[in-house]
């Protein structure tokens, strides 16, 4: 062969990076080392792979044809490796959760599965579906867990368990014993709701679509147990999912106000790349999921010690 694993390595952390120096630390060369073999693996095919900007390189469009490729095949040497040193034919695994999945099923998802493939190391991350979506789409994570739609043209998305947000209020607000509440309640009322580009945030939008110049929205923050702090203390009302809201129902710290002309149901969802080779990790992964969902109704329906 004329090219390197490791000349392939070093094409793929360029391409994620956009940078060469930035590369040269993921792959641990200097400088000079990683520019020189990017430059030897163009010279020996007479071809470019990236658009030069200064320092910035952009890839072209034979460096996109070739990053899924160098990736699979990059995964796949990293497998036959673990396997020659007789470690777990599942390899690594990197998933991307957003803040309700993240925060209250991912961790408890993953720590159920390594206790069945101790030898399985997965790393994860938790932001935001559009944060997720990015880096799912340049093969930064293997594998992602949103709860917002995908319209990425690289990505398949599959459904995985229904979801639904609830309204919510403090025990001490004026609508807290109301059997129902109405659009137009609602509408009188002060918000504290999750940051644009969330999945919560996306389903909250559609919801009121008709009625958001008439939303007064006090707070937006980007995480789920700031907003139920700050409607606990009485800044106003929220909408989250009923995922992370269980406990604080149970324990009456927060009260739903059932809103019946809203419709907040939404998907759970996996993504992953079109063209991402699928490892014995990321299919065994995914098949847990599936089982562990299988005969639930809703996503607050999952049940672990830690949540239950």
């Amino acid at each position: 062969m004329r090219y390197t694993l490791r000349q392939l390595e070093i094409f793929v952390a360029i391409a994620r990076t956009g940078n060469v120096s930035r590369a040269a630390e993921v792959v641990a060369l200097s400088q000079s080392a990683a520019s020189t073999a990017l430059a030897e693996l163009e010279r020996q095919f007479d071809c470019q792979l990236f658009d030069r900007n200064g320092k910035l390189l952009k890839l072209n469009a034979l460096g996109r044809s070739l990053l899924p490729v160098a990736s699979s095949l990059l995964t796949q040497a990293g497998e036959i490796e673990q396997l020659l040193e007789g470690k777990s034919a599942l390899g690594d695994l990197k998933v991307g959760a957003t803040l309700t999945i993240g925060n209250y099923l991912a961790i408890m998802i993953i720590s159920e599965f390594m206790q069945q493939h101790a030898d399985c190391h997965i790393s994860l991350q938790v932001k935001n579906t559009q944060a997720i979506l990015q880096q799912v789409a340049g093969y930064e994570l293997d594998l992602g867990l949103i709860e917002g739609s995908c319209h990425h043209p690289d990505l398949n998305a599959e459904t995985w368990i229904e979801d639904e947000l609830a309204v919510f209020c403090a025990p001490t607000h004026p609508l807290a014993k109301a059997q129902s509440v109405t659009v137009n309640d609602l509408l009188q009322e002060t918000w504290i709701l999750r940051e644009q580009g969330s999945g919560t945030r996306e389903t909250f939008d559609q919801a009121l679509r008709h009625h958001q110049p008439d939303l007064n929205i006090r707070l937006e923050l980007e995480h789920t147990e700031a907003i139920k702090r700050a409607v606990e203390s009485g800044l106003g009302i929220g909408c989250i999912s009923r995922l992370a809201l269980r406990d604080a129902f149970r324990r009456g710290s927060l009260v739903e106000l059932p809103a019946p002309e809203l419709d907040l149901r939404r998907q759970f969802m996996f993504v992953w790349h079109k063209h991402r080779y699928q490892t014995p990790a990321m299919v065994t992964f995914l098949d847990y999921c599936r089982a562990l969902t299988a005969n639930l109704r809703r996503s607050d329906d999952i049940n672990f010690p830690s949540i239950a």
